[in-house]
């Protein structure tokens, strides 16, 4: 057990510190292994790898699509013609919304939510300066419209958080619909009351924007030239921006209702495809083909843009797919190591046995405490579910829990304890608006990790309560 403490202490503050997961993650799962007496070569290439390969195998053609699809957005323009589009029609004085939905609409869309920081933080300053709204507050803007409800609550999103369950409990990105719109109204509303009261109680102080920059010298027009590089001039409209976003939702619903469940897929069976069942299959199907169909899409809509570029862009989309898989699947073949420890069998027992009549709630306290620990959605989650997911599913299953309910508190748990201060996602962020933890993270903490576990425990109590719905 001490060697397992050690190792989570020792990777949550050396992420902190900036050193790359690649590195940290083999090494520190080897360090438990051995203090644990467990063998080091062996827990290395049989045990972490294969969780890493495992990993990378089932999901890398979402990251691949996704980070493919975010690229083109951003090189055509389309992202900062989405951002644009929605802040004219909201208005400086609702700055805060803006940035909020500009960022929504992108990650429901299928665009990394590190692309959408870097393409919606012009436009977030621009109008903060000119709302003179404190620029600390952006990175709680981007953070709830990226990290929040389109990552794990709104039905049908494609990011990961929402797949992963899927191959546990059969179900597709649409599980629990009602509760998971629920669950993306508490988190909006409650993110924008906070930013709205905290730009208010700073009007109030006489405090400003507060930090000269770029933005604020060059005012409200400094989004010119930055971002995809392109000026508004040779942005596409608004509704050419929307249409592949819009692709990817209706694709995914169709593909998840009505196109796959009516396919022979009885092939699945046989050992040369898995020995596995549509249901398993299912959602990570879907997205793939919504992915694609809005890359084409997006392609044909944009040709005279991307034409000249779009070779590189392909290859950069490809290109940046692959640290983020990578780092989370090393996260991952980190818990592998540590699932394979005996002291883990304590924890699993503790874990699974927290309130035992309720799975819900033991599902989310484990999925939030690996989550926190690995200071990531994804990679939490799935050590969660690769350790504990078929005991969750039998759970669920004897006490009369909907699949789609348990798949939903999956994935709202995922988007809870994740954005602790050392999550790479935060790091990040923080980075590109060019602030730091004592002047941003309070707020970040409320919008992306207080309120939407205030969101997972409505959801877990409605469910328990009511039922799915």
């Amino acid at each position: 057990m001490f060697g397992i403490v050690l190792s989570l202490l020792l990777l949550m503050y050396l992420a902190y510190r900036g050193i790359s997961v690649l590195i940290l993650a083999p090494l520190l799962a080897l360090l438990a292994a051995a203090l644990s007496g467990a063998p080091i070569l062996g827990s290395y290439t049989q045990v972490f790898m294969e969780g890493l390969a495992n990993y990378v195998r089932q999901f890398f053609p979402l990251f691949l699509l996704g980070a493919v699809f975010g690229k083109l957005m951003e090189v055509s323009g389309s992202a900062r013609s989405l951002a644009t589009g929605i802040t004219a029609r909201l208005g400086a004085q609702r700055s805060a919304m803006a940035v909020v939905l500009a960022c929504g609409i992108l990650t429901y869309g299928g665009v990394s939510l590190f692309v959408v920081a870097f393409a919606v933080y012009p436009i977030a300053a621009a109008l903060f300066v000119a709302a003179d709204h404190p620029k600390r507050l952006i990175p709680a803007a981007l953070a709830l419209g990226s990290f929040t409800f389109t990552m794990t609550a709104v039905p049908g999103t494609p990011a990961i958080q929402n797949a992963i369950p899927s191959p546990y409990f059969g179900t597709d990105g649409f599980a629990a619909p009602v509760l998971s719109l629920l669950a993306a109204l508490i988190m909006f509303g409650g993110g924008i009351l906070w930013l709205n009261r905290r730009i208010a109680a700073a009007h109030a102080r006489g405090e400003g924007y507060g930090i000269e920059d770029q933005y604020s010298r060059a005012g409200p027009l400094a989004t010119e030239g930055h971002g995809d590089g392109r000026g508004a001039h040779d942005l596409p409209g608004f509704w050419i921006a929307i249409a592949p976003v819009v692709l990817v939702i209706a694709m995914n619903f169709a593909m998840s209702r009505w196109v796959l469940p009516a396919l022979d897929t009885g092939y699945l069976a046989d050992e040369a495809y898995g020995a596995t069942t549509l249901g398993a299959v299912r959602g990570i199907w879907a997205i793939i083909v919504a992915l694609f169909a809005a890359i084409v899409l997006l392609i044909a809509l944009n040709w005279g843009r991307l034409r000249g570029d779009l070779k590189g862009s392909l290859t950069d989309g490809v290109a940046g797919s692959f640290l983020p898989i990578f780092n989370t699947a090393s996260e991952v073949g980190y818990g592998s190591v540590i699932a394979s420890l005996p002291a883990f069998a304590v924890i699993a027992g503790a874990v699974t046995g927290f309130w035992p009549s309720n799975p819900l709630v033991s599902e989310a306290v484990a999925v939030n405490a690996l989550a926190g620990i690995t200071g990531s959605a994804s990679g939490g989650l799935s050590i969660a579910l690769e350790t504990l997911g078929a005991r969750y599913a039998e759970l669920a299953q004897a006490a009369g829990i909907s699949p789609q309910l348990m798949h939903r508190v999956a994935a709202l748990s995922s988007g809870g304890f994740d954005c602790l201060p050392h999550n790479g996602a935060v790091i990040t962020l923080l980075a590109v608006t060019g602030l730091n933890h004592r002047q941003s993270y309070g707020d970040i903490f409320v919008v992306a990790v207080a309120v939407p576990v205030l969101a997972l425990v409505t959801v877990i109590v409605l469910g328990s309560t009511v039922g799915t719905f």
